[in-house]
């Protein structure tokens, strides 16, 4: 854990830097999208705040915590420090994996959650829990195969020392998301996969071999996770089937103590909560309110759950409609930037393509834990959207456009 606290003040204290330096040198860049996003977000978040402390004063913080949205900007420091390099953002998404395979080997207890996994149990490393490490581990898969041609190009014998890396990499992360036994990982690696490799079968028909190893590369990664899912997703998915044919029998208050039975009970009362309030939402305590004070709520989900398990349902009910605005408006800013990135060959076709599969990806398992309101997922999305970024104002640089705006732009002053 001390490890883990000083990494991430290290982390903060980069960011911070860097938005600061952002703002006092940022020329031609602190215009763009994410600064004017960061001061909504900081705007909505008072809002509710403010909202919150005249109408329910006893439920909100004597002071309002800008950190809960504000904290998924500090990829702005980290894209500032990176330069618009390709190699540097590769080092540091490279250095992020580096760290999650050293986070799961090397704390006490962890080879004993390998072989408990490996022996049918759910394992659970010293990270967070379980469904964090799950995550963590098919976002370091979707790079490893994203990025598989670049490791794989080349002779020599460091190019095979570089090879062999990357298989181990590889076998780790497909193990991790086997040993968590993480559904929502599961599915988006499911429907991620299969994506990628039609992508990757679609701009490879005519380009280099490194694109067709790539495509084998997704076939085998497929091949060799549906033969380790089948028993374990059959298993667990059997076990709560049931649970769903209540909930879309309406059949609410019988629905039992589970993973998925709490979760449909929860998010069907965050429900009541955002039609209350669907503009500014309850503030930053929202998510923890509607399970504190629904009455119908099982007693058992009361004692044991604080929040949604749904990052979309727990932004509605802290911050309302503008708060997930906000989101979805950085969202298309940092998609529609790299596809224009790309487009001009300012970002690496690879580079896309894993921020297009991260994006789905992390979409998908985001609908069942809020992992953006943790500090895995904001740590995980800041380090990529950083290396985003980075690229895309690189190419606003270069081009003179911006990413919601092709007509040329004076220099800012």
């Amino acid at each position: 854990m001390v490890a883990h606290d000083i990494g991430e003040l290290a982390g903060t204290l980069m960011a911070l830097t860097g938005l600061f330096a952002v703002l006092r040198w940022g020329r031609g860049i602190r215009g763009s999208g994410p600064l004017w996003l960061l001061l909504a977000v900081v705007g909505v978040q008072l809002m509710s705040w403010g909202a919150g402390y005249l109408s329910h004063p006893e439920w909100v913080t004597d002071n309002p915590r800008l950190d809960r949205l504000a904290k998924w900007f500090l990829f702005i420091g980290l894209a500032w420090w990176l330069r618009g390099s390709t190699r540097a953002t590769l080092l540091a998404w490279s250095l992020g994996l580096f760290g999650l395979v050293l986070a799961v080997f090397l704390p006490e207890g962890s080879l004993e959650q390998w072989q408990l996994g490996l022996r049918g149990a759910r394992a659970e490393f010293a990270i967070r829990n379980a469904q964090h490490d799950a995550m963590l581990f098919g976002t370091g898969l979707l790079g490893l195969v994203c990025f598989a041609g670049r490791c794989w190009r080349g002779n020599g014998t460091l190019m095979w020392a570089r090879r062999l890396l990357w298989a181990l990499a590889l076998t780790v992360c497909v193990m991790g998301i086997v040993v968590t036994q993480t559904r929502a990982v599961w599915l988006a690696v499911l429907v991620v996969i299969p994506l990628m490799a039609g992508l990757v079968w679609w701009h490879g028909r005519a380009t280099s071999r490194n694109s067709k190893w790539a495509l084998v590369i997704v076939a085998l990664v497929m091949l060799a996770g549906a033969m380790a899912l089948h028993e374990p997703v059959t298993k667990r998915l059997a076990g709560e089937e049931h649970i769903l044919i209540q909930a879309m029998e309406g059949d609410w208050k019988s629905i039992p103590y589970s993973s998925i039975g709490n979760r449909l009970v929860t998010w069907r009362a965050s429900i009541d909560w955002i039609a209350e309030r669907p503009l500014v939402g309850w503030g930053e305590k929202g998510r923890s309110l509607v399970i504190d004070y629904t009455d119908w709520l099982p007693e058992r989900t009361r004692n044991h759950y604080g929040h949604l398990h749904n990052t979309v349902l727990e932004v509605l009910v802290s911050y309302g409609l503008l708060g997930l605005a906000v989101v979805l408006t950085l969202i298309a800013w940092i998609g529609l930037g790299t596809w224009r990135a790309w487009r001009a060959g300012t970002m690496p076709r690879d580079m896309a393509l894993f921020g297009a599969a991260f994006f789905l990806f992390y979409v998908i398992v985001n609908q069942f834990e809020a992992y953006s309101n943790f500090w895995t997922g904001a740590y995980v999305q800041n380090l990529i959207a950083g290396g985003l970024v980075t690229h895309i104002w690189r190419w606003q640089w270069e081009s003179g456009q911006r990413v919601f705006n092709t007509c040329k732009r004076k220099a800012d002053s």
